[in-house]
């Protein structure tokens, strides 16, 4: 399946959830929780990690397209994964 087309479909309901969650538990419950819990600890790692590799490949390829990177750069450390799902639904340079 073309990868525009599966960050399009997973876009939106976990945008969804993610507003419920941030709602119901606050945007930064997640750390209460990372503080608590080993394995809560290790997934935001996880994350963050995945987070910098995510930014690093935007940042190439928005380059390689002549495109502005850094508002998805900035919105990455934010919102997390939605900003990259935001730039692959919205065309990354080698998709184009």
């Amino acid at each position: 399946m073309n990868t525009r087309i599966t960050a399009t479909i997973l876009l939106l309901p976990f945008l969804v959830f993610t507003l419920w969650v941030i709602a119901t538990e606050g945007f930064i419950g997640f750390l209460t929780v990372a503080g608590r819990e080993p394995w809560a600890l290790q997934l935001l790692l996880d994350l963050v990690i995945m987070a910098w590799f995510a930014v690093r490949w935007m940042v190439r390829d928005a380059r390689a397209a002549g495109r502005n990177p850094w508002p998805f750069v900035a919105a990455t450390v934010v919102v997390g994964s939605i900003a990259p799902l935001i730039y692959v639904v919205t065309g990354s340079g080698k998709s184009r």
